[in-house]
């Protein structure tokens, strides 16, 4: 079973405090987050300078991420072991470039992405999930580009090779509402952004050259056709026809490459969603399919057919999930709506695409245990 990452923290003080704090509001303790336990401690001063402990802890002291006195601000701690400590926290090494930061804006830019980058790749670990920065495994390895335009050389988002590129004006809030409406999209994040493009790493690392290949293609199509190609097509002639019954978005019907990135990002933001509501009480668990139709109190229109494999061991805890997004979400969207808001999860999950989400689900959780077991490398392609 898949981990739950806890969402909730509490300052030594007993006030909450969040993901993003170096600080407690209410006491002033100074925060740091571990990666590795997913939680957020209160901190001690060490005996050495700028050392701390974990509050109520010994042992081990922690340091600072370097990139804490940047203009991101990091958060994160690491563990100063008396060997050869690295300087930046595990999601700080995975950035390969950052932004120009004389160019005027582009620290503030950064912050944003790098917050955003912080979230999913605390989650990843959550999963379970390989995270090795690309200077650690040149060969299977992860990395971040970030990237601003120049005139007449525009960034184009993208993966090749474990090498994420990302426009650093996506998190412009401007420029990426504009690219919303002209691409005609109903939700664009900077964490979706991230989320969709490590859905194609991880196709890399988890899916290609092993048995999950030949069932990926009977649920998602070959991705062998021509993917250039493919984009045009999508970009000239508009999305398939009736794609609402087989995709999570229009984008995701372009290619078969898009379709697992596109359901991968979906899959995490459900993960994510509800890992976070069930932190704070508002999901208290499932006595899920305890109805005579196997619906569940939560009504969701999903049944074992609609699963992957329905013999899966993984599918009534998959169901119990469903049961709980489609509940959370359906009240998170009359709340965006009350504040004026645009929908929280502006998407419909046809049955087909409930399939590849479970498909998903338990290629995750075949990793969480023993992340490398059968993930060769097979980095081929570039996919957008």
């Amino acid at each position: 079973m898949t981990s739950t990452l806890a969402r909730n923290y509490q300052c030594s003080c007993g006030k909450p405090v969040f993901f993003r704090n170096s600080s407690c509001l209410s006491c002033g303790s100074a925060l740091g987050y571990v990666a590795d336990e997913g939680a957020l401690y209160a901190l001690r001063s060490a005996e050495a300078p700028d050392r701390f402990y974990l509050d109520g802890r010994r042992g081990i002291p922690y340091r600072r991420c370097q990139n804490f006195s940047s203009a991101i601000g990091c958060n994160w701690l690491v563990r100063d072991d008396g060997g050869a400590t690295a300087a930046l926290c595990l999601s700080c090494r995975l950035s390969r470039i950052i932004p120009d930061q004389s160019y005027p804006g582009n620290a503030e830019l950064w912050r944003r992405m790098e917050s955003a980058k912080r979230r999913m790749v605390s989650q990843l670990i959550g999963l379970g999930l390989p995270v090795v920065p690309k200077a650690d495994d040149p060969a299977r390895g992860l990395a971040f580009d970030f990237l601003h335009s120049e005139p007449g050389a525009p960034v184009m988002t993208g993966h090749a090779g474990g090498v994420i590129t990302i426009n650093i004006e996506e998190a412009d809030d401007a420029f990426r509402e504009r690219a919303r409406v002209q691409f005609g999209e109903p939700y664009r994040t900077l964490l979706g952004h991230l989320r969709h493009e490590v859905g194609h790493y991880y196709w890399d690392r988890l899916v290609v050259q092993t048995a999950w290949l030949t069932p990926f293609r009977e649920l998602f199509g070959d991705e062998r056709q021509d993917y250039a190609a493919a984009l045009k097509r999508h970009y000239d002639a508009g999305p398939q026809k009736g794609w609402k019954q087989r995709f999570i978005s229009a984008y995701a019907g372009a290619h078969p490459w898009e379709d697992w990135a596109e359901t991968w990002a979906h899959y995490l933001h459900l993960r994510d969603t509800l890992d976070t509501a069930q932190s704070f009480g508002m999901v208290v668990g499932a006595q899920t399919l305890d109805s005579p139709d196997g619906r569940g109190p939560g009504g969701a229109p999903f049944l074992a057919r609609d699963l992957w494999r329905q013999d899966h061991p993984t599918g009534l805890e998959f169901l119990s999930l469903l049961r709980d997004w489609v509940a959370v979400t359906c009240v998170m969207n009359e709340m965006s709506r009350a504040m004026g808001q645009p929908d929280f999860y502006p998407f419909v999950l046809p049955a087909a695409v409930v399939a590849k989400l479970h498909f998903i689900h338990c290629l995750i959780d075949a990793h969480s245990d023993a992340p490398s077991a059968s993930a060769q490398d097979g980095m081929s392609g570039v996919a957008t």
